[in-house]
């Protein structure tokens, strides 16, 4: 890949998952104000709504504009396996996330939000090349040409 085409593919993730971001705050704002009350489902099930939602509107920006070059035949079958697939790889870039957070707080013993910014900046690259490799991998074309 092109160092420009990959520059340019990055962005478009970036953009995305800004977009992402509101996405899950929105839900998260909803479910927290308005339909949950409890400790438990304000603060556990709301941001699992909510993450859940983002996951599914990045998966949407990803297979139907970032690389939509990379799907094939389009189907629901194809469309549920590459988002059970994407949801995974983002509950592990999760994970990351969180890893790297506390790292950071351990180590430098900066407030939340910078730790949680410098995490992000780790998770999100992860996030992108999981995304680019595994998920929206380039698949081999087969050669028409018979040697």
């Amino acid at each position: 890949m092109k160092a420009a085409t990959l520059f340019k593919t990055y962005l478009e993730f970036l953009v995305t998952r800004l977009f992402g971001t509101g996405v899950d705050t929105l839900v998260l704002w909803i479910c927290s104000d308005f339909l949950f009350s409890s400790y438990w489902t304000v603060y556990v099930l709301s941001p699992i709504i909510s993450f859940e939602f983002a996951v599914l509107s990045n998966f949407l920006w990803s297979y139907c504009w970032i690389w939509k070059s990379r799907v094939g035949e389009r189907s629901t079958r194809d469309f549920c396996y590459r988002f059970f697939i994407f949801n995974l790889s983002s509950g592990v870039g999760f994970l990351v996330k969180m890893l790297f957070l506390l790292l950071f707080e351990k180590i430098f013993g900066w407030d939340v939000i910078y730790c949680n910014f410098a995490a992000l900046l780790i998770s999100g690259l992860f996030n992108y090349f999981l995304a680019d490799a595994v998920v929206f991998r380039k698949r081999a074309l087969a050669s028409s040409k018979t040697e």
